[in-house]
């Protein structure tokens, strides 16, 4: 790696977004055979499809994660934790995760499926399983999130933030690869949903558009630098909707089985299971115009 981690560094053996990029569309093909490629897949070929497609997704995602190992201890945020260097096994290393997250894909596999059921069950207007797999940006986003999780909780630097953020902009919807979701996950419309790094987000949870699952506020180091890996986001459990732009706050916030949360509404407060939290509607006036 060329230098130290700086605002002004230059980008020189870095990981590489365009074949991370590659291999997440490759990843979700993988998930859903025919999603991401030309044309839809036989049974007689699945096998072969899959073969084919976990190997292309190695041979594109190895390097780029053996690249960005040794942020581990370069990066600056790691720098300020003093973590130890470990430059002679990080090749190693870097095997080793890839072949943990290949080995989690089959559970990933199993979340999505019902990530899909969630939302044809969650939505009247979805009139069929493909439809959802291949037209909702909802299951694009957790699809692209479920992945780039494993590589978080494997401590990979970038790489997941990379994956979630082609996501962002090909959706609308900014999921951190840090955020905890369960099964069951439905986000409707999609459109400015935005979801923390520490989030916790419990099992069956459905999200409309434009909610916010925010930080009111981090604590600074004694050098006024944000301190690292505690929890800022909410916690949402079982059973919740929340509806279109909604902004919960905080790291101490929870919102309590089977909740459900109105629209618009602005909540830094935990509330107990099944509550229903609404906002005071606003006055409206409305006059008759003349007729020109």
């Amino acid at each position: 790696m060329n230098g130290a981690d700086k605002p002004e560094s230059v980008l020189g053996n870095y990981p590489n977004p365009a074949p991370v990029i590659e291999a997440l569309k490759t990843l979700i093909d993988v998930m859903f055979p025919g999603k991401m490629s030309a044309g839809p897949v036989s049974a007689d070929e699945l096998g072969i499809f899959l073969v084919r497609r976990l190997s292309e997704a190695w041979r594109l995602l190895r390097p780029e994660i053996e690249r960005a190992w040794p942020f581990r201890w370069t990066g600056a945020a790691a720098r300020t934790e003093h973590r130890k260097a470990r430059p002679k096994r990080a090749h190693a290393e870097a095997s080793r995760a890839m072949d943990v997250f290949f080995q989690r894909l089959p559970h990933v596999r199993e979340m999505l499926v019902e990530d899909v059921r969630a939302a044809y069950e969650g939505d009247p207007a979805a009139l069929t399983f493909a439809e959802v797999q291949l037209a909702y940006p909802g299951l694009l986003a957790i699809a692209s999130h479920r992945l780039a999780h494993e590589l978080y909780r494997l401590d990979v630097p970038i790489v997941p933030r990379i994956m979630s953020e082609w996501t962002h902009a090909q959706t609308g919807i900014d999921i951190n690869p840090g955020a905890q979701i369960g099964h069951g996950f439905f986000i409707d419309h999609g459109t400015g949903v935005v979801i923390g790094e520490t989030a916790k987000i419990g099992n069956r949870v459905k999200l409309y558009q434009g909610v916010t699952l925010g930080a009111k506020s981090f604590p600074l180091d004694k050098h006024g630098h944000p301190i690292k890996h505690v929890q800022r986001h909410p916690t949402v459990e079982d059973n919740v909707v929340i509806y279109s732009n909604a902004s919960i706050l905080g790291g101490d916030t929870v919102i309590g089985r089977g909740s459900t949360i109105g629209g618009n509404v602005f909540l830094m407060e935990s509330v107990p299971p099944n509550s229903l939290v609404t906002g005071k509607h606003p006055e409206l006036k409305v006059k008759q115009r003349s007729a020109e």
